[in-house]
């Protein structure tokens, strides 16, 4: 679900990327490329066309690997969990994250993969989100659909996103999260030249179906205890915007404890960069 909140940054733009990239402020949902020679490699990204989350996948080569098309992950994608966890997208909004927050089971850690423009936005939220042992991973800058941009597009989104979790927090994040689950060889390349590594999930909760009324809260808690009653271990796909997801994700929190894992623990890997 692609929500953005603002586009009027409260963050102060730093001096180092001041210098880095010739601006003077935080741009809105669609970031300029800015050159990284000694980073990325052009000549290292596989050639592979560009597509849409509307496509039919009829002509998607088995060999893009692709997640939304053909379920493909590689062996360096994150895609479960020694233990049912949940990790959250899209914030941080300045209400619903707060909530989220306040309902979670006490001494529950977990993973926010964040959006740039938001972190920015909304500097304090993130501050005390990670202030409380939570992981704060990326999920681009503006939750864009990536396999349809060209590399550039894509880059920025990424270099962005990095940029605005290091300068709100002094961390560079080392999980990624792709909008929408959209991956697909061409993107791994590039996410991994910025040291960033794949997480996908092995449960989508479909609680932004909830949000926008196609979907009941109850169903949606009915569908999670339905699969949970099989699963022993696994990543959870959630949202912390909009009430009704969030008031689901305390539910699910409530239910599953605080033995819970961020990410980084449950493949017993750094934190961050």
């Amino acid at each position: 679900m692609a929500v953005t909140l603002k586009t009027s940054a409260n963050e102060p733009f730093p001096s180092w990327l001041a210098q880095l990239t010739g601006l003077n402020d935080w741009p809105n949902m669609d970031p300029p490329y800015i050159a990284m020679d000694n980073l990325v490699g052009f000549d290292k990204i596989p050639d592979i066309p560009t597509r849409s989350l509307n496509d039919d996948c009829s002509n998607e080569d088995i060999g893009f690997c692709s997640f939304t098309c053909n379920n493909c992950v590689l062996a360096q994608d994150i895609v479960s969990c020694p233990v049912i966890s949940q990790t959250f997208d899209d914030g941080p909004s300045p209400f619903y994250t707060m909530d989220l927050l306040n309902g979670l089971s006490p001494g529950q850690k977990t993973t926010f993969f964040v959006q740039g423009i938001n972190v920015v936005n909304y500097g304090d939220v993130i501050r005390e989100t990670r202030n409380r042992g939570h992981l704060i991973a990326s999920h681009t800058w503006s939750h864009k659909d990536l396999p349809q941009l060209s590399n550039r597009e894509v880059i920025s989104q990424i270099q962005w996103s990095i940029w605005a979790i290091n300068a709100t927090l002094g961390v560079v994040p080392r999980y990624f999260r792709p909008p929408y689950g959209a991956i697909d060889n061409r993107i791994r390349a590039i996410v991994e030249m910025f040291g960033l590594r794949t997480v996908l999930w092995d449960y989508d909760t479909l609680d932004w179906m909830v949000n926008v009324g196609e979907r009941s809260q109850e169903q949606t808690i009915t569908d999670f205890e339905r699969w949970k009653r099989s699963a022993s271990r696994g990543l959870i796909l959630e949202h912390d915007i909009g009430g009704p997801s969030v008031q689901i994700g305390i539910t699910l929190s409530q239910q599953l404890g605080n033995n819970q894992l961020t990410v980084a623990e449950c493949i017993g890997e750094p934190w961050y960069q």
